[in-house]
């Protein structure tokens, strides 16, 4: 397998604790370095930090994909089609409320993928998205 260097992002967030708990908890980062203000987390691979801002607001905006309002900005992962499918059902599990549920986009075309869309704690948006065959993920 080809080595794909690690992404890094950083976002300010207004409740630290929740981060942490969200993305420890439900999605099953591992925590990694941090401090009163600060923390990392191994992201499915990558690292991703967030930064205790005060008084932080996330704006949201709404972009038409495949007959969604798609949230921009928004993050995620591209998971194995297991692996996204056990996400899908924990998260089910822990009630979180989706903003497009879980279905397949683009059926029957070169980029079929499984996708879901959600917010975190801090208001930012999550796409989770699989595809059967990975080869695919740049296909016109």
């Amino acid at each position: 397998m080809k080595f794909i260097p690690p992404f890094h992002a950083a976002y300010p967030v207004n409740d630290l604790q929740k981060a942490i708990d969200f993305y420890k908890n439900i999605l099953g980062c591992k925590q990694g370095r941090s401090d009163e203000t600060w923390v990392d987390f191994d992201f499915f691979g990558h690292q991703l930090v967030f930064h205790y801002v005060n008084n932080f607001k996330q704006k949201h905006y709404f972009n038409p994909v495949d007959e969604h309002k798609v949230p921009v900005p928004h993050f995620g992962s591209v998971l194995e089609w297991n692996k996204w499918h056990t996400l899908k059902d924990n998260l089910v599990k822990n009630k979180i409320q989706f903003e497009i549920q879980p279905y397949i986009r683009f059926r029957g075309k070169p980029g079929e993928q499984a996708t879901m869309f959600f917010f975190d704690p801090n208001g930012y948006a999550l796409e989770f998205k699989s595809f059967k065959d990975i080869n695919n993920l740049f296909k016109i």
